[in-house]
């Protein structure tokens, strides 16, 4: 019988929550410590020092011996670096454990490993990192034990950012200071801070773990470089929403218990459209905390998938044919009083200050188009980004009937008077009631979509950190916050100056609205004609950074510095040069040591076959036809390994940096995909037995 979980029972039992901390810190420690958040001050190393013996107390009786700082460099995973509890031993040889405000503030991680873009150098090793206190700190049970571990950001020891984590906080505040300024001016007193509110939903694929072990490719690289279609694709639909197989669903069950047990509340679950893909979803949490829970899910994900002999694939593009991972990024802002500035209420066009919020960002949105997009650029996402099932590389922004409706009136009239209201679906049945229906339908194929009460930034790879795009948005939105303020704290009439800057920015912006098909070729031509950008690979993405205008935005709110900024362009080229790079390699030690081998021994056997049976007197013209054409597939696909060898050599003596990467991208990759075009040829003809690797369907349809 399958045990039952109660999942109040078992929710956040595994973190130092603020209950936690309540019932365990004396009631000044506890009023101390939420003032130093409230306020933004330094927490004394006193209080700290209090707070760090009850964790550890708390911590150890759930078993941990280690804790660690938990932070996210630039390579889009987490890095950690464990040490017990224990200190020197006695002179008798025991030992006691012991953990200090001052470990529970600042660790000392070795900074010059991490991709830094030039900030740190080998001799140049120390790094800090520091204890985000609005993130808890949480206990983890795995192979290795028990760890306490402690959300971080992590900074040069010259002060600058190494990390994804430190420029997200600085943008939460600038958004937080943005959207105060506005609210005082339509006169509410009582909130403090807004925050930006994220959801992010995680798409993953499952594989065998023995099949996978059999896939250089995957191994190396995460995705498949060679396969030919399965003879079943999504083509019917009918893995979307579908039953969940019995061996997924164990593996979810335990997911969710581990995910619930660290505080992370798991509330979707489902099949994808492609077979073996699958999708997550939490409930929303403050930006920093779903960055941080964001990354326990993918850990997670990885963790649990091998204990059940499979292994979780995260790249963007696994499978070519059928539809690969996203990362939906959900993001709102709420007050500290609770009021989302981005729910529009029953009638919208008489909600100005929702309206000003709407237009605000329109107008942030297609002023730094290119910078969003830069916000998603992944080597992964360049082959996921334009295919049927994700958004193109164009942004846009979609609004819906209602809304959109609403713009319109603004554009034309300077006001709006009404709002298109939902109506009723009639069910066409006694045993259905009628139902009422939303203002406005979804559309699946936009980049930047309102939904209801927030916006979905369908974009983001789903290997990708969600803090990116989460910082592009809090600063652009700002400075589109305070150039409404400006103006707003200048007008003599306030009610209309709100109506003219509304009608204003959707005048000037509304080129980015568009509630059609963006899937369709029809709207790459259409984007064209209205200059917006169509940034297809990250190399282009990336020059955005360059932008004196990005530059200027990301140091005149203190978000990024120039050098900070700089920085990180350089990573992404690097990074992206690196990909590619081990990708080519692999594709070259897969063709030499595994298919061509694999193929002429095919091929022998052919020979041999056309032999015996012409001696026998039959006719032999098939089995010759077949060793022709794998013949000649097999003379396209040496002719095409060797100029994936020399264009990669090639690479590595290109000028590191944007020069290195263009090369790859405009070379390389097409090299690439010349020889997988003859192996995946092969693949259709050769002996499945004889095929040195599983096919798609394997991997697919066998989990």
């Amino acid at each position: 019988m399958m045990e039952k979980v109660n999942i109040p029972e078992i929710f956040a039992e595994d973190v130092f929550t603020d209950a936690v901390m309540q019932e365990r810190l004396p009631k000044s420690v506890y009023k101390q410590f939420k003032k130093s958040i409230d306020e933004g001050r330094d927490l004394d190393l006193a209080t700290a020092d209090v707070i760090a013996n009850e964790i550890r107390t708390w911590a150890i009786a759930k078993g941990a011996t280690h804790f660690a700082h938990l932070f996210q460099p630039l390579t889009g995973v987490t890095a950690e670096k464990q040490d017990s509890f224990i200190t020197a031993p006695k002179a008798d040889g025991s030992v006691v454990t012991a953990f200090s405000g001052k470990e529970l503030i600042k660790g000392e991680p070795d900074g010059s490993s991490f991709p830094s873009g030039g900030l740190r150098v080998t001799f140049e090793a120390r790094g800090y990192t520091v204890w985000d206190t609005t993130s808890s700190v949480f206990v983890r049970h795995d192979a290795a034990g028990t760890t306490l571990l402690i959300p971080t950001a992590f900074y040069s020891y010259n002060g600058e950012a190494l990390d994804q984590k430190a420029p997200l906080l600085r943008s939460m505040q600038v958004i937080s200071d943005s959207s105060i300024k506005l609210l005082r001016l339509f006169g509410n007193t009582s909130a403090k801070k807004v925050a930006p509110s994220v959801g992010a939903e995680q798409e993953y694929f499952l594989v065998d773990a023995a099949k996978f072990e059999q896939r250089k490719d995957l191994i190396y690289t995460g995705r498949t470089l060679f396969g030919a279609a399965a003879p079943k694709g999504q083509e019917l639909d009918d893995h979307y929403f579908g039953t969940i197989r019995q061996r997924v669903a164990s593996f979810m069950k335990n997911i969710n218990e581990e995910l619930w047990k660290v505080g992370i509340p798991s509330k979707t679950q489902h099949n994808e459209v492609a077979p073996a893909q699958h999708e997550i979803a939490p409930i929303y949490a403050n930006a920093n905390v779903a960055v941080d829970q964001n990354q326990v899910v993918m850990q997670t994900l990885k963790r649990i998938a091998c204990q059940h002999d499979m292994k979780c694939l995260l790249h963007e593009k696994p499978f070519a044919g059928v539809n690969g991972s996203g990362k939906h990024n959900n993001w709102s802002l709420v007050t500290d009083t609770g009021e989302n500035l981005l729910e529009p209420g029953d009638t919208p066009h008489e909600n100005k200050q929702f309206l000003l919020v709407l237009a605000a960002i329109i107008k942030a949105v297609d002023k730094y188009a290119g910078l969003l997009r830069e916000s998603a650029a992944d080597p992964g996402n360049d082959h996921r980004l334009g295919a049927n099932e994700a958004p193109p590389a164009i942004i846009s922004v979609f609004l819906g009937s209602q809304l959109e409706d609403i713009i319109n009136q603004y554009i034309e009239t300077g006001s709006a008077s009404t709002s298109i209201e939902g109506g009723f679906l009639t069910t066409g049945s006694a045993a259905l009631k009628d139902i009422t229906k939303d203002a406005t339908d979804r559309n699946r194929t936009s980049p930047f979509a309102f939904t209801g009460n927030k916006f979905e930034f369908r974009m983001v790879g789903s290997r990708d950190s969600i803090a990116s795009p989460n910082i592009v948005l809090n600063t652009i939105v700002a400075e589109a916050f305070d150039d409404a303020s400006e103006r707003l704290a200048k007008a003599t009439d306030f009610d209309a100056e709100v109506d003219a800057l509304i009608s204003e920015y959707a005048k000037a912006h509304s080129r980015i609205i568009f509630n059609g098909d963006g899937y369709s070729d029809e709207w790459v031509v259409e984007a064209e004609k209205r200059g917006l950008p169509n940034l297809k690979s990250i190399v282009d993405a990336t020059e955005v950074l360059e932008s004196e205008d990005v530059i200027n935005l990301f140091d005149k709110y203190g978000v990024l510095t120039p050098t900070e900024l700089k920085a990180r362009e350089e990573v992404k080229y690097e990074n992206y040069a690196k990909v590619i790079n081990i990708e080519a390699l692999t594709m070259i030690d897969m063709a030499t040591k595994q298919i061509i081998p694999a193929v002429i021994k095919y091929t022998k056997s052919l020979a041999d076959t056309v032999i015996a049976v012409k001696a026998a007197g039959s006719d032999a013209s098939v089995q010759a036809d077949i060793l022709g054409e794998v013949s000649d597939l097999l003379k396209a696909t040496k002719s095409a390994l060797t100029e994936l060898k020399a264009v990669t050599e090639q690479a590595t003596q290109k000028e590191e940096g944007k020069v290195q990467a263009r090369f790859y991208n405009e070379v390389v990759f097409k090299a690439m995909d010349a020889l997988r075009a003859p192996v995946d040829k092969l693949e259709m003809i050769v002996d499945k037995e004889a095929w040195p690797m599983p096919s798609y369907g394997d991997l697919m349809f066998e989990v």
